[in-house]
């Protein structure tokens, strides 16, 4: 017992005890703030943001009090950072690393929470963005046209800095999306051509506009120049038929639903054309008779 209060009055005991009270203290304003201000925010988004501040705050606010009480040089918030990013350099160069990637994502915002993006070998759509690392809910991978694997992916922070990054939803927002149809040699193909061509009108021709909006927006950023945002059908030859692809804009997240929508016109409007028929890969066999063969 005499040890213990000696401890307790000595300069590290004093040290350690006020450490905890800081750290009791902090732990009680985080709940505070979860009970009289969090629960009753009822926007999802304004509730992640107001909870994702407060508790990086907080976090500051306690390395700040810890340090003073353990380094008497810690007497400015400058001396203070400066020292503790030293160590941290040396100790932990992977976590300063993603630290790092942290401060250039929020600053220089490649990427928001809500935006959907291809860096490395993961595609999906940023649900979270933390000190260390970023979240994103997985698309592609075994399911097809970017739709959802359901799988929550936490990648590092520093990946930012070494991997090449696509972000399907930033400035432009828009996509080419392109479907490929073969017809048969046999087909009437120009008639084919302008029903694929009106069937992408159909269910595109309205983001053209919007598109052409975004454009000059993104236009003044980026170097980027189409001479065409309509749809279009390009013509090709293949080796079982005539290939024509249509191409057109749409949505990042609604690539499978239109894809969905225009072949479904296109299987509706062929049937009604006797002269136009799909193309699949096949052989010719040609038999000797017996007698060609003497």
């Amino acid at each position: 017992m005499d040890f213990l209060n000696s401890f307790i009055n000595s300069n590290y005991g004093e040290k350690i005890l006020y450490s905890f009270i800081v750290i009791f203290i902090i732990y009680i304003l985080k709940k505070i703030n979860e009970k009289l201000i969090i629960e009753k925010i009822k926007e999802p988004k304004y509730k992640y943001y107001w909870n994702k501040t407060t508790n990086y705050l907080l976090v500051i606010i306690g390395f700040l009090a810890v340090g003073r009480i353990w380094f008497v040089g810690f007497q400015s918030l400058s001396t203070f950072l400066g020292l503790f990013s030293a160590g941290l350099a040396i100790a932990l160069k992977e976590l300063i690393t993603n630290f790092a990637g942290w401060i250039y994502i929020i600053s220089k915002k490649p990427f928001e929470i809500g935006d959907r993006i291809e860096i490395g070998n993961f595609s999906g759509d940023v649900i979270d963005i933390s000190i260390l690392n970023f979240t994103i809910l997985e698309i592609g991978n075994w399911v097809n046209a970017d739709q959802s694997t359901g799988r929550i992916i936490h990648i590092p922070n520093g990946i930012i800095f070494n991997q090449n990054l696509a972000n399907y939803t930033k400035d432009f927002r828009y996509i080419w999306n392109e479907i490929p149809v073969l017809v048969t040699f046999n087909s009437n193909w120009k008639k084919a051509k302008e029903i694929l061509l009106n069937i992408a009108i159909e269910h595109s021709e309205h983001l053209s506009k919007e598109a052409e909006e975004k454009l000059k927006k993104a236009a003044a950023k980026y170097m980027i120049y189409y001479k065409k945002l309509t749809p279009i059908v390009y013509t090709n030859v293949e080796d079982s038929g005539i290939l024509l692809t249509i191409r057109y804009l749409c949505h990042p997240r609604k690539r499978r639903g239109t894809a969905h929508e225009i072949w479904e016109s296109i299987l509706d409007e062929f049937s009604k054309h006797n002269d136009i028929d799909f193309a699949f890969p096949s052989q010719t066999i040609y038999l000797e008779s017996p007698k060609d063969s003497l």
